[in-house]
């Protein structure tokens, strides 16, 4: 004879929200995420999620990290092989932190995330270690942009003159993406 228990709904979603949201994921940020940088807050919410900093690091790859669109929002162009070992930060975050990031870089629509290697100095040595991290790289980009200045460290109050305009600030009717994306 088998044996069925049956659970409320509410015990159900109870389990499926704490399993979800205890997974973890290793994130790199390069721009306006990183410590001191104007989206900086959504890592550190705790209504977006679980998000810890691990450490600092690097792409092992090499890529353009350009400034771009009249709001001077920061792009890690996917072209491996030109631009700069991009420095960057990288953090532990739960599958709601991933998830609202996503909402953040409207992945995949935008952005797309994907795993990259990300190079980390060992602590108290030189050497180095390789983290698997996500990454959210423009992928579907206008050629020119290769053309621009790029850079392997990105500050919104930086050297560059170009401070991040916040989205609350912006025209809602004004597409920026129509600047970047082919």
């Amino acid at each position: 004879m088998i044996h069925l228990t049956v659970r409320p709904l509410s015990y159900i979603r109870q389990f499926n929200v704490k399993y979800f949201s205890e997974m973890t994921h290793k994130v790199f940020v390069y721009g306006t995420l990183k410590r001191n940088e104007p989206n900086h807050h959504w890592l550190t919410a705790p209504e977006n999620g679980y998000g810890k900093f691990i450490a600092e690091g690097r792409t092992r790859t090499k890529y353009p990290l350009i400034i771009a669109t009249k709001y001077n929002i920061p792009f890690l162009i996917y072209s491996p092989g030109q631009g700069y070992n991009v420095r960057g930060e990288i953090y532990e975050v739960d599958n709601i932190m991933l998830s609202k990031l996503d909402i953040l870089e409207d992945h995949p629509n935008y952005y797309i995330r994907e795993i990259d290697d990300i190079e980390v100095k060992k602590t108290d040595t030189n050497d180095v270690e390789t983290v698997k991290c996500w990454v959210y790289f423009l992928k579907s980009f206008k050629q020119e942009l290769l053309s621009r200045p790029q850079m392997d460290n990105y500050s919104s109050g930086g050297s560059h003159g170009l401070p991040y305009m916040e989205r609350s600030k912006r025209d809602p009717s004004y597409n920026y993406r129509a600047e970047i994306k082919d």
